[in-house]
């Protein structure tokens, strides 16, 4: 990084707003340069110091981190990683990513306790990471497209649609799978990369705004055309091939991968079972997950799209399948879900 960044911590707790400090000025590259205690300092400190990024709680008096959010959108965008507790306050995360935070962090307590320090590497990784996205990338909430038309039908030479998303990834979906018109004809299945206890509730959201059904899996799930299937958090979806149908699998294993569920193994499974018949998107989000899996499905014949750089929040995961040499085709987010549909 050519300069330190700048960093805002807001949150009511005192000892919080301290060991954050603490976790974050570990590494040389962030500089704390303000701590605020609500969300309407917040906007002031913002104002006077211009930080590159902004972490925030959720629950402060006077005003709250979604309506923080909202309101620092509306004014100027900056990326903030959002500071939650356990998934109590799912509703109040994905309220605010869909305002336009662009990642969170789950504390390990609500209490102020030494236990805050366990996610000390993730917060400093992912503030590093929205350090870098591009201010066009970070909006206030986004507009639900409309789905595009079926104008033909499918002789399809696709069987499943796998995508794999990360930081970004809940504003970045409900661009594309809203679009996906009624009457598609394979199933989807998607990784994104969630704490437990959030990507249940983010499909029951997304379900409300598609013309697709999309659930979070379950083990044994017969896959269906023209459902989405959402790895759940905390365990990897796979496939399995039974008497003709094909079945969902979740499990925790395999125990090594960086994150669960993985891309990777996801897009291997689909690769092994649906052979040449598989399309995968590796879409914005931090890392490699994905570039294994993208190398399975290639190497049976399958096609991998990536985001373009120049709509990811972080171009993390589609770089590292691009410079392995293992994307057909970069597509800006406003076409992925037209460009998946032109492929089958």
């Amino acid at each position: 990084m050519s300069e330190l960044v700048r960093v805002l911590v807001v949150d009511d707790s005192a000892y919080v707003r301290k060991v954050v400090a603490q976790m974050l000025g570990r590494s040389p590259f962030l500089d704390v340069v303000g701590a605020a205690r609500d969300g309407e300092e917040a906007l002031e400190m913002a104002k006077t110091l211009d930080p590159h990024v902004i972490t925030c709680d959720l629950n402060m008096p006077i005003m709250d981190g979604v309506s923080f959010v909202r309101a620092q959108m509306a004014r100027k965008a900056i990326p903030i990683v959002i500071i939650s507790i356990a998934a109590a306050s799912g509703e109040q995360v994905l309220a605010a990513l869909d305002a336009g935070a662009v990642d969170f962090v789950q504390k390990p307590t609500a209490l102020a306790t030494e236990r805050l320090m366990d996610i000390a590497d993730e917060l400093v990784e992912k503030v590093k990471a929205a350090a870098g996205a591009p201010r066009r990338t970070i909006t206030a909430q986004v507009k639900v497209p409309p789905p595009l038309p079926l104008l033909r039908t499918f002789a399809t030479t696709v069987d499943i649609v796998v995508l794999g998303i990360s930081t970004g990834g809940p504003q970045g979906l409900k661009v594309v799978i809203p679009q996906l018109p009624a009457g598609f004809p394979v199933p989807v299945a998607l990784v994104m990369h969630m704490p437990v206890g959030y990507t249940e509730l983010y499909a029951q959201k997304l379900n409300e705004l598609a013309q697709l059904k999309v659930v979070e899996a379950s083990e044994g799930q017969e896959v269906e055309a023209g459902t989405v299937y959402i790895a759940p958090a905390g365990r990897h979806l796979s496939f399995v091939r039974s008497s003709g149908t094909v079945v969902t699998h979740l499990d925790i294993r395999p125990l090594d991968s960086l994150h669960r569920p993985s891309v990777d193994t996801l897009f291997q499974s689909a690769a092994d079972v649906y052979g040449e018949r598989v399309l995968g998107a590796v879409m914005t989000g931090m890392g490699s997950d994905g570039r294994a899996g993208a190398a399975w499905i290639k190497a049976r014949g399958g096609c991998i799209l990536t985001e373009a750089e120049e709509t990811c929040v972080v171009y993390g995961m589609p770089r590292s399948v691009v410079e392995a040499g293992l994307s057909d085709a970069a597509v800006p987010l406003s076409r992925m879900a037209q460009a998946i549909m032109e492929r089958i």
